[in-house]
Order: C-alpha cells, then sequence, then structure tokens
C-alpha cells in the first residue's frame, strides 16, 4: 500500500486574514514539509485546490513544481484539481510540465471540488457541476490519450485537430477520480477504467464497502481488469508517540475549523465525544500511535476490499510544522513498515 501527504496549504486564521510574510512563511514550510517527505520516503504528496482565504493552494501545481525541482522519489499530484470550473487544456499543460520538471513524477486526481467558490469566480454555474464534469473529464482523458485533438461539447469552445503541448514524460499521467458520496461517481469511475481516491473525512469507513463494490462490478462489465482497479482513500490524520498526545494536539484545531466549516454546511459544532466517536476502531479519523493508526489502516482495507493508498490530510488542525513533520517521520519510520510487512 502506497502512503501519502495531502496539503490544503492551510494558514490559520483565528487572528483575522493572514499578512503576506505569514502567507510567505506558509508556503516556504509546506515546501520544505514535500522535500521532508521525500527525504524520509513518504510515497506520494498531493496538494488540493481550493479558493477561500484559509487556503494558499489556488494553483497548486505552481507548489508542487517548486517541489518536483528540490525532490527525487516522492510522486507528486493533485488533491484534488477541480477540474468542473477549469479548463482541461490548461489543466493538462500544467500537470504534463509538472511531470517534466519532476523526470515523471506527476499524478492528477481530479473531481468536483468540496466548496462551491471556484464557479462564480470562474464564470460556471454551480447547479451544471456534474454536467461540466463529465464533459471536462472526457476531454482531459483525449487530452492525455491523442497529442492533436477535435473535439466539441457545450461548455467549451471546440478544438479541431489541435496539437496540445508539452507532452508529459510519462506516456499516460495516472488520473485519479476523486470522490466523496455519490454512487454515479463511483460507477463513472468504474466504467472508466479509473483509479478511485475515496475522501472519507467523517463518519465509518465501512459504510463505503458498498460504493466500491459498485465501482468494481461497473469497472468489471466495462472490461477492466481487477488490478486496473486501484481504489485510494483520503483521509484526516495525525499521528504521535502516544495517543493522548495525538489527541491533545490534534483535536482543538480541528474542533475550531470544523465547527467553522459546519456553520456553512449545517453540521453541528464539534464536541470531544463525537470526535472520540469518530477516531474509534471503525471510525474514519486516524488520530493516535503509530501502532494504532497502522492497525486502523490495515482494517479499513480489509473492509473495503483492498486499498492501493491512504493518504493523510494533516494541515486541518492548525498544528505548527514542526509537528508536521515529526508526524510525518512517524507515519515513514513507524505506521508504514507495520502496513507494508517491513
Amino acid at each position: 500500500m502506497e502512503i501519502g501527504i495531502d496539503s490544503f496549504a492551510a494558514v490559520d486564521i483565528t487572528k483575522g486574514t493572514p499578512s503576506s510574510i505569514e502567507r510567505v512563511n506558509a508556503i516556504s514550510e509546506l515546501i520544505d514539509r514535500i522535500i521532508y517527505a521525500d527525504q524520509v520516503g513518504i510515497d506520494f504528496f498531493g496538494i488540493g485546490e481550493h479558493h477561500r482565504e484559509e487556503f494558499l493552494d489556488s494553483a497548486p501545481h505552481m507548489i508542487l513544481a517548486a517541489a518536483a525541482a528540490k525532490t527525487e522519489r516522492i510522486r507528486l499530484g493533485s488533491a484534488v484539481a477541480v477540474l468542473s470550473a477549469a479548463d482541461p487544456v490548461r489543466v493538462f499543460q500544467n500537470y504534463a510540465t509538472l511531470d517534466l520538471i519532476s523526470s515523471g513524477r506527476a499524478e492528477m486526481v481530479v473531481g468536483r471540488g468540496s466548496f462551491s467558490e471556484s464557479f462564480p469566480l470562474f464564470g460556471f454555474q454551480f447547479e451544471d457541476y456534474d454536467a461540466l464534469f463529465k464533459e471536462k473529464l472526457e476531454l482531459l482523458l483525449k487530452i492525455r490519450s491523442s497529442e492533436v485533438v477535435t473535439w466539441s461539447g457545450k461548455y467549451r469552445a471546440p478544438l479541431n485537430e489541435q496539437r496540445i503541448t508539452p507532452r508529459p514524460l510519462q506516456k499516460k499521467i495516472p488520473v485519479w477520480l476523486g470522490v466523496g458520496g455519490t454512487p454515479a461517481s463511483f460507477e463513472r469511475a468504474g466504467s472508466m477504467g479509473l483509479p478511485l481516491m475515496v475522501a472519507i473525512i467523517g463518519g465509518e469507513t465501512h459504510r463505503f464497502r458498498p460504493l466500491i463494490d459498485l465501482y468494481r462490478k461497473a469497472g468489471a462489465a466495462s472490461g477492466y481488469a481487477p488490478e486496473d482497479l486501484k481504489v485510494g482513500i483520503h483521509s484526516l490524520g495525525y499521528v504521535a508517540p502516544t495517543k493522548d498526545q495525538a489527541v491533545e494536539e490534534y483535536f482543538p484545531g480541528y474542533a475550531h475549523n470544523f465547527t467553522r466549516i459546519g456553520k456553512e454546511r449545517g453540521w453541528p459544532p464539534v464536541t470531544l465525544e463525537r470526535f472520540a466517536a469518530q477516531n474509534r476502531r471503525t471510525g474514519a479519523l486516524l488520530v493516535g500511535d503509530p501502532e494504532e493508526v497502522a492497525e486502523k489502516i490495515l482494517g479499513h482495507s480489509a473492509v473495503l476490499g483492498g486499498i492501493s493508498r491512504l493518504t493523510f490530510q494533516l494541515d486541518n488542525a492548525n498544528l505548527t510544522h514542526d509537528q508536521l513533520k515529526n508526524t510525518m517521520r512517524l507515519i515513514a519510520e513507524k505506521v508504514m513498515p507495520i502496513i507494508n510487512g517491513g
């Protein structure tokens, strides 16, 4: 199983809008963490895409390119690129360029996004988000397969024997489909033979098994072999030497941030009791000591019928740069060997 880290380039807005220097420092520290992840042996590092004050990842390929020039082996990708509100030509060009800078280590996780801000920002209607995504995903995959493209659709100007450059070093940049809980999205990924990245940020992990079965069934019906149908999980987590320390350091920032987001989405305020329920053995949160977290990941893989990649979303609790580096070290040195029998 590959183990990765996802970041949304988060900044602390509890004391107001971050200053220019604070934003510079946050980006610098993030790039340093990607370099550190490469050094300690993490398999993948992904950067999300948001267009909100508390995140600095509106152009994730730029952050990844800066890190690519300073890393050697770690794979780098989006987590996720909001394809519904983007131009597939530019998305492909951005990640093809990243692939060249990184000597073939680029990937894409594409999705519809979990926030709505990008749609009015780029002139789209949020109610069209699924139709937009379907059309743009088809174009992105067509560009990936063919250098010269003829195409027409509803939401973008047509292409007539247009050459799309640059081409990546890899024959095909891996494109994962990032999904939440919509059955049609799982079925779409399977029917297209795309690897699946499932965002499981709360509740009970086993509840996603019927959806993953739907993905595998759709893939098999479309002629794809089981080994083509990779499943990944994106989960919130934090690892410390002891579980008590992990909870003590992680919970306050997590509670603050998810209570704030919950006001937008109608969620109840986060309490320690609700947090503990989601952090138990069958819950989605991966907050604890290395051995417990590793065993929990193995349990999630078993209940979901096997997963190929798990990515930790770490920077959602206002943790310090040193805390984030320490948890990445523990993941690489303690968690990964247990998971992979090393």
